[in-house]
């Protein structure tokens, strides 16, 4: 991408930038394929999208008084990408269980040998805040240089009040020192730790009465989430974490249906959940439920890979339904040490059969409505927040072709350029 500048008197009128010469991927509903609008423009003024439209169709006030001038020269611009399910903070590894399960153990194997969650608990644990931060801060960098300008980030791995909260706190830290929106979300009921163990249900006492509290009061968490499977929390456990989720106006997601057919997602659309994500065994005859209550289905294929999962997550439903079917990496690491939201388009079209406008969708629109965001981010409309990213390619269905390629030329987050590829000196992103 050129840039050029030209500098004119400040009025209220005057947009900050302007980026032109592009073809759109709006992400908005209007009918055409991706949104797609040739030879666009956009205007930016005090972080906002002021302005999307045809290059013919600038303002001809704002076309010669902007304060800065990218040409995009017919590349491809979409809205920020967003992450809308990740773990991306804790300590240690698990290649060992990788090493497990290719001699043939299975996750849930493994899980009930002490492995799984409760390793990964012990690692987190063990880590300073700054030592998370910083292992943190080097996945984060990948996904930024992809585009990414929002992730969400869960806790999951302290399962104790002091290392929930200090998950938590690194989780805003990252959204404070880098050019991303970090969404928080508090999964203290994603497995029993040791000092609980075979008690379940006073686990989920000390995580309502405890730790939530204190993570609602130092206002750490967007929203709560909660695992409903066999090797985790039944239904009726994780309503309980839903009806003190609620007594903290804080709104609810669930991991559900990952495993076995728990009824999780019934029970939290019913809760007025945001998303309900992985999905591979929710029965087709559930679907109409979340569609009634407008919660998004999350699609994690990278977990689906990395587990050798075979059992596909009802698409036809979904599609059947108009239920909203949003994507994300899921990254962690024991099922999906996944550090590219770009692959996940990839994998999504290859492994569930999804076009490349559901998957770019899934990584825009309907990631955002999955954090409850739709009204900011999302889309390339007047109001929302001026996340843009320009492509090497005038092709949006290339984002899902490629594999391993990187495409990303220009990053904008909240109406600043985070990123340029084109400047190799640029300065790391901080």
């Amino acid at each position: 991408m050129s840039q050029s500048n030209s500098m004119s008197n400040p009025s209220k009128t005057t947009w900050d930038s302007l980026w032109c010469n592009a073809t759109l991927a709006t992400m908005t509903a209007s009918g055409t394929p991706f949104g797609l609008v040739s030879n666009g423009a956009v205007g930016i003024q005090d972080g906002k999208i002021v302005w999307v439209g045809t290059q013919d169709n600038i303002p001809s006030a704002q076309l010669s008084s902007c304060t800065e001038t990218f040409d995009c020269q017919g590349q491809l611009v979409t809205p920020g990408l967003i992450d809308c399910h990740t773990h991306l903070v804790y300590g240690g590894n698990r290649a060992n269980e990788f090493e497990q399960r290719l001699k043939g153990a299975s996750y849930t194997d493994i899980a009930r040998a002490g492995g799984g969650i409760a390793s990964t608990v012990n690692a987190t644990r063990s880590a300073s805040q700054a030592e998370l931060f910083a292992a943190a801060s080097q996945r984060l960098k990948r996904f930024l240089l992809e585009g990414v300008t929002t992730i969400e980030i869960k806790s999951g791995y302290g399962l104790d009040c002091e290392n929930e909260l200090k998950m938590l706190r690194v989780a805003r830290q990252l959204g404070e020192q880098f050019p991303v929106q970090v969404i928080t979300t508090f999964l203290g009921a994603h497995a029993t730790p040791p000092e609980f163990a075979n008690n379940n249900d006073a686990y989920i006492d000390y995580v309502i009465n405890d730790v939530l509290p204190q993570v609602a009061q130092e206002q750490l968490a967007d929203a709560v989430d909660a695992f409903c499977e066999n090797i985790a929390f039944s239904s009726e456990q994780v309503e309980r974490v839903f009806k003190a989720a609620k007594e903290h106006n804080l709104p609810i997601k669930l991991h559900a249906e990952q495993l076995s057919d728990q009824k999780g997602s019934v029970l939290a659309a019913r809760y007025k959940a945001l998303s309900v994500d992985h999905l591979e065994y929710l029965a087709p005859v559930d679907v109409g439920v979340l569609k009634e209550h407008n919660t998004v289905a999350v699609l994690l294929p990278g977990a689906y890979y990395f587990l050798r999962e075979t059992k596909l997550p009802p698409i036809d439903a979904f599609r059947k339904h108009s239920v909203p079917m949003a994507l994300a990496s899921d990254s962690n690491p024991g099922s999906s040490p996944v550090s590219s939201l770009l692959l996940m388009l990839n994998m999504a079209c290859t492994l569930f059969k999804l076009t490349p406008e559901e998957a770019l969708l899934g990584v825009t629109r309907h990631a955002a409505q999955a954090l409850g965001k739709q009204t900011d981010i999302g889309t390339l409309e007047p109001g929302k927040t001026a996340n843009l990213v320009c492509w090497q390619t005038n092709n949006p269905a290339e984002l899902s072709y490629q594999v391993g390629a990187n495409l990303c030329q220009v990053v904008m987050f909240e109406g600043s350029v985070a990123h340029n590829a084109s400047q190799p000196d640029e300065a790391p992103l901080c």
